[in-house]
Parts: structure tokens; C-alpha cells; sequence
């Protein structure tokens, strides 16, 4: 066997033993610590009548450098973002107000991401004896879907929850009016079967969520669209 091909192999088993090098780990999920999952907030320091700031807490992620924490205001439908290096983050928010949030691990060395779970909380505010229920959240059909032609009914689905679980009723507007009617009146369910739709049609539904203390509270108006 010559030299030459013999540093051929040796140079070919260097290359396949040398073993390449791992790729980074991926951020591991964070778990939620507080403020506590659908619960009052009582802990917040009062900045003022309307606002307080409320410390936001995690356990540390794996492979992770930094996070991403939004938070939600559920009656306006914003986020707010904030980037940290540390699993826990202080944020200004307006008091009696429900709000969700969660955390996104990031690395430094892969642009993949790991989102945390969504949790829902109220933020106290001054006088508050009872809380209205979270505003409902929309599980379908999603915003601004776009249903195929030959669709006839569809299914209107939602999800209700609430700081002390008292609600008793749902009021359920729907129409192709972008201020749509009442359709359902005090529905104890979460879903609306089989409503009949037409053809190039974008229809507007919302959902007002009722507790046993007479709050309300409301999803936002959603829309789909039916194709002819």
C-alpha cells in the first residue's frame, strides 16, 4: 500500500472518528410560578388609583440565555413584551383589570424558541369584592377564517373561566352585521351547534360571559368568512 493512500485513510478516519461537534440544545419550557393561574393578583405594589406593578416569576429554563415575557390585557386585546436575562420580571399594569401571560426561552446560540403555557390572572384593584369572569376566549371558528364553498352551518365554539368559577350563562351575538344580534340568550354551554350560513358571506360573532354576581364580560368581536 503507498503512502499516499494510506494518509488517504488515515485522513478519512480522523474525519469520521473526530466526531462533529453536538449542535446547541434547544431552551428548554418554562413553568409558570406566579402571578397565579386564574387568581386574583393581590400582591402588586399601588403605584396609583389605576395602577400597580406586579413581579412575575418562572422557574429557569435549560439552554436558555434570555425571555421573552408578554403579557396581555384581555379587555384590549395588547401585548406587552419585555425581554429579560433572569426568570422573573416587574411590570406596570392598570389595576382591576384581567390580563394573561407567558414566557418565551431564548438561546443565543439557535433561533428556535420555546413558548411557556398562557395563564390567565385579574389584577386587584382598590374596593374590588367580587371579579368579573375572564372575557371568553374563541376557539372557533378562529379569526378571520375562511370557510370552503358548500359550507352550510357551522359550529361556534368558546372557552369561560373565571377568578371564583361562578359563571352561570353565556349571551351569544352572531349575524353578518358587523354589530351582530343577540342569537343566543343566557346559553349555559360553550358552543353553539349546526348554525346555518350562506354563501360570500362574513359573518360577526361575540360572547358576553354572566356570573352568578351579575358581572359581564366580553370576548371581542370575531369574524369568518364563507366562500361561495
Amino acid at each position: 500500500m503507498s503512502k499516499r493512500i494510506l494518509g488517504l485513510i488515515v485522513i478519512l478516519f480522523i474525519t469520521a472518528c473526530g466526531g462533529k461537534k453536538n449542535a446547541p440544545a434547544v431552551p428548554d419550557k418554562a413553568d409558570l410560578l406566579a402571578p397565579l393561574k386564574d387568581q386574583p393578583c393581590l400582591t402588586g405594589t399601588v403605584l396609583s388609583a389605576t395602577e400597580s406593578s406586579v413581579v412575575f416569576n418562572w422557574s429557569a429554563a435549560q439552554n436558555t440565555t434570555s425571555y421573552d415575557i408578554t403579557v396581555r390585557n384581555l379587555l384590549t386585546q395588547t401585548d406587552a413584551t419585555q425581554t429579560v436575562s433572569t426568570n422573573t420580571a416587574t411590570v406596570k399594569l392598570l389595576r382591576n383589570t384581567p390580563y394573561s401571560w407567558y414566557v418565551t426561552s431564548k438561546s443565543s446560540k439557535v433561533s428556535t424558541t420555546t413558548k411557556s403555557d398562557v395563564w390567565k390572572f385579574y389584577n386587584a384593584g382598590p374596593g374590588v369584592v367580587t371579579y368579573a369572569p375572564f372575557p371568553a376566549e374563541i376557539t372557533g371558528p378562529a379569526f378571520g377564517t375562511i370557510l370552503p364553498s358548500g359550507t352550510t352551518t357551522v359550529n361556534l365554539a368558546w372557552k369561560g373561566s373565571s377568578v371564583s368559577s361562578n359563571i352561570v350563562a353565556y349571551d351569544v351575538y352572531f349575524g353578518p352585521s358587523a354589530n351582530p344580534a343577540l342569537f343566543r340568550n343566557h346559553t349555559t354551554d360553550s358552543f353553539v351547534n349546526n348554525v346555518t350560513v350562506g354563501a360570500n358571506t362574513t359573518y360577526y360573532w361575540r360572547v358576553v360571559t354572566i356570573d352568578s354576581n351579575g358581572n359581564i364580560s366580553d370576548s371581542g368581536t370575531f369574524n369568518f368568512y364563507v366562500k361561495g
